[in-house]
């Protein structure tokens, strides 16, 4: 008996300033998508098809996330049982390294589940640092968690 893929929800957090945003890019690019890394670990736990990740929504270059949701689904050798939610979360996590990405959960949802159609709402924070007048007045500790608008 061959059953289906076994399908997740995770939830991941991203340091973005390395990224060309969260969406798959084509490899040869200068900066990558996180997907680009995500999908990455997922090949390392060796499932018997190519893992697709379908996020709920999208960054831009250099943007964090907190936490962004994806669903993925993922069919092991026969005879090998569905991963646990712990052991996915561990397993993409240590392929992750030394990204700074990293997943904060994930669960098993219904095949019919997706995280961009399926979500319910979605929270943005901008951060701007008003009053500087030239780059080299940001913070160092500001510098990569901010905008600065020219011009102060």
């Amino acid at each position: 008996m061959v059953c289906g893929p076994a399908r997740y929800l995770v939830f991941f957090q991203y340091f973005g300033t390395r990224y060309s945003g969260v969406m798959e890019t084509k490899s040869d690019q200068a900066l990558v998508g996180v997907q680009n890394y995500l999908e990455e670990a997922a090949q390392k736990l060796k499932p018997s098809s190519p893992v697709k990740f379908h996020i709920s929504s999208r960054t831009d270059t250099g943007v964090h996330a907190l936490a962004n949701a994806a669903h993925l689904d993922i069919q092991r050798a026969p005879g090998k049982a569905p991963f646990t939610a712990q052991q996915l979360v561990q397993g993409l996590n240590h392929h992750l390294k030394p990204e700074p990405i990293r997943i904060l959960s994930a669960q098993r949802v219904p095949s019919t589940f997706h995280a961009r159609f399926c979500a319910l709402s979605r929270t943005y924070i901008y951060r701007l640092l008003l009053g500087c007048a030239h780059h080299s007045q940001i913070p160092v500790f500001e510098r990569d968690l901010c905008w600065a608008p020219a011009g102060g």
